[in-house]
């Protein structure tokens, strides 16, 4: 898949005053500091698109993206807030954790959420849990491990083992997963190839 554009949309409190459904949607969430607007702007060849920070937390709405492919075709990338440590109130995050299951169960034209898991580190207990979240609310997703510039390959290839190997025992399937470096663009084809082949799909 070739991209023509990317541009930001509008940023919504809740899932309501999102924009139409009117497109196939894919939203990208992570634990804060997982390199998400990192791994956005990487897809989108645009480094400024989505904002990134030193303050992990800073997401703090539904922020969608219209993208434009070199067909004309288009679909909507939805950076939502991340999961885990923020340096906020227990009632601002409370509020983001309604929003975003709100968003995720109830948005009609969400075709794939992609989680984002920090290569660098082994599995995390906040990770796996969030995952159990969305097989209880039947909400697809796929795997993108960030961050492989940062570590020694070996290291990354035993974290990717050991997070599906502990996957493995409360799961019967797999989800679809990708290794990605935002700084090496590694993975970009990959993921764009696999919208592609969604959106196809879609059009049924």
């Amino acid at each position: 898949m070739n991209l023509k554009s990317a541009q930001y949309l509008v940023s919504s409190p809740d899932y309501m005053q999102c924009p139409a459904p009117d497109r196939p949607e894919y939203a990208f969430i992570g634990r804060s500091n997982v390199g998400k607007s990192s791994l956005i702007n990487m897809l989108c060849n645009n480094d400024k698109l989505a904002k990134t920070s030193a303050a992990p937390g800073k997401t703090q709405l539904i922020n969608h993206f219209t993208i434009t492919n070199t067909t004309g075709e288009q679909w909507f990338l939805v950076d939502l807030p991340g999961y885990g440590f923020a340096k906020t109130s227990l009632s601002s995050r409370r509020r983001w954790e309604q929003m975003i299951e709100n968003y995720l169960r109830k948005r009609e034209n969400l075709t794939m959420v992609f989680v984002l898991i920090d290569s660098r580190h082994s599995p995390q207990k906040i990770d796996l849990e969030f995952l159990d979240k969305l097989r209880k609310w039947d909400v697809p997703f796929s795997i993108v491990f960030t961050k492989t510039d940062k570590e020694n390959q070996r290291t990354v290839s035993k974290n990717v083992k050991t997070f599906f190997e502990v996957m493995k025992k409360t799961w019967q399937f797999l989800p679809q997963h990708f290794v990605t470096s935002a700084v090496k663009k590694q993975g970009r084809d990959k993921i764009l190839a696999f919208i592609e082949e969604l959106n196809t799909e879609q059009k049924g």
